[in-house]
């Protein structure tokens, strides 16, 4: 490899149309070298150029299968380094902008977690009745973290297998970072809301009494996903007034009071089947992010189903939106000149016991 990158302040000022040329261009001299995995919520005019598609466990699968030399991923920073994870030590993950990362995932740090076990450890014997399980929108360390206490990671398309798979272990379970996947996937067991409490890390023994904790089956850590917190049962309600033949499927990752008046709640895969296997001429309001619904909307307005936003003002992935086609550009132009820039490496002391926590979803979903 060349040392010597390609700075990207050449591709800062780059008009749109450039960049194009410049990434069809590049492709081309790359050939199979890399393949390019793109998140449903990524933004169009990257989308676009993806080989490969889906949703976390998907990608988390395709990752894993890829024999490109080259991932270059186009999603966020914990996508990337389960790209790194799991696929052969001689393959190289990408992320075309290191900023491009995910609020919910830096809502818990190892610090903070390891911190939760130890006042656990106060209440309860944890490592014998306490399985850590983490979404897979979290750091690696923390998946290793899981890896290390005999957890797991779940992604929105099998939280339920795997909370099933927690509890056939353990008789508790630690969910992180996002309370609202946990809160849903507990509800859907038959789990009563009090028995599901949410863990403040900011507080001494997360803000709860020893007899909550000992109570509680499932504790939720307090984070959340921006977009989908933006997401309201008024919006369910003004769209049943207005259209009361329509539908509402929602992500897990919104709240409970928006998840339980949907029709459907499911992940951004089940979402995008769902819709597509829909009757013609149905109408429905998707409270999931932005790019994925504008792109499905297109998609299936030929068989006349109406797909609208569930709120009213725009609400994307802004983070995920930093992946544009300046710095794709950049990083494939770079790649076929021999240089790799953005380069994700999880330590190896992380990876193998991240690898551990993922293989057991994998294996298990």
């Amino acid at each position: 490899m060349h040392t010597a990158a390609i700075n990207f302040d050449k591709f800062r000022q780059l008009q749109d149309e450039a960049c194009h040329a410049r990434i069809r261009e590049a492709r081309e001299r790359i050939g199979r070298e890399a393949v390019l995995l793109c998140h449903h919520y990524q933004r169009a005019d990257v989308y676009q150029y993806a080989d490969l598609t889906g949703d976390s466990l998907k990608l988390s699968r395709l990752a894993s299968q890829a024999d490109s030399r080259y991932i270059v991923f186009c999603g966020v920073h914990f996508m990337a380094e389960v790209a790194d994870i799991l696929s052969k030590p001689e393959q190289v993950a990408i992320l075309p902008d290191l900023a491009a990362g995910c609020s919910m995932a830096d809502m818990a740090n190892l610090a903070k977690v390891e911190r939760c076990w130890r006042e656990l450890g106060e209440v309860l014997e944890v490592d014998e009745c306490v399985t850590p399980v983490t979404y897979i929108n979290s750091a690696a360390d923390l998946k290793a973290f899981c890896g290390a206490r005999g957890g797991i990671v779940c992604t929105s398309s099998n939280a339920g297998t795997i909370a099933d798979w927690a509890f056939s272990r353990r008789e508790k379970i630690l969910f992180f970072p996002d309370q609202h996947l946990g809160r849903w996937t507990g509800h859907r067991m038959g789990i009563p809301l009090d028995e599901m409490v949410v863990w403040d890390p900011d507080l001494e023994m997360g803000g709860l009494s020893t007899e909550q904790i000992r109570r509680a089956r499932i504790l939720l850590w307090k984070g959340h996903c921006s977009v989908h917190q933006m997401f309201q049962p008024a919006h369910i309600l003004r769209f049943r007034n207005q259209h009361p033949d329509g539908l509402v499927i929602a992500h897990p990752e919104c709240s409970f009071e928006v998840c339980r008046q949907s029709d459907f709640v499911g992940s951004t895969e089940h979402i995008v089947r769902t819709i597509r296997e829909a009757a013609p001429n149905t109408r429905w309001l998707v409270g999931t992010e932005l790019n994925l619904v504008n792109r499905l909307a297109e998609e299936v307005r030929p068989q006349g189903k109406i797909v609208q936003f569930m709120a009213p003002t725009v609400c994307m992935c802004s983070t995920m939106q930093r992946i544009d086609p300046q710095h794709l550009a950049w990083t494939l132009e770079n790649l076929a000149e021999g240089r790799v820039v953005n380069r994700i490496s999880v330590p190896e002391h992380e990876k193998e016991l991240a690898r551990l926590a993922l293989e057991r979803m994998l294996a298990v979903s």
